[in-house]
């Protein structure tokens, strides 16, 4: 059973949060489970964070997703397929 895992990480949580829910949104369809982590609570958050998405479908939607999370400010992201 080959899974595909996108490891997400995300600096400058609060300038680049609202663009990275647009391009999740726009690539739905490929993403069958989120999981989203950082620290702190209330008036408390760290700046950075880590998402953390179990991708299905085509090789090509899924690199496409990737880059262009890649390319935004302070983002880092790394597809792993097991």
């Amino acid at each position: 059973m080959k899974k595909s895992i996108l490891i997400i990480a995300v600096g400058k949580r609060r300038d680049v949060a609202v663009e990275i829910q647009k391009i999740l949104t726009a690539g739905g369809c490929c993403i069958k489970t989120r999981l989203g982590i950082h620290d702190g609570v209330g008036d408390k958050c760290s700046e950075e964070g880590l998402i953390i998405l179990e991708l299905v479908g085509q090789s090509k939607d899924k690199k496409a997703l990737a880059k262009k999370l890649d390319a935004l400010y302070a983002v880092r992201t790394k597809l792993v397929e097991m």
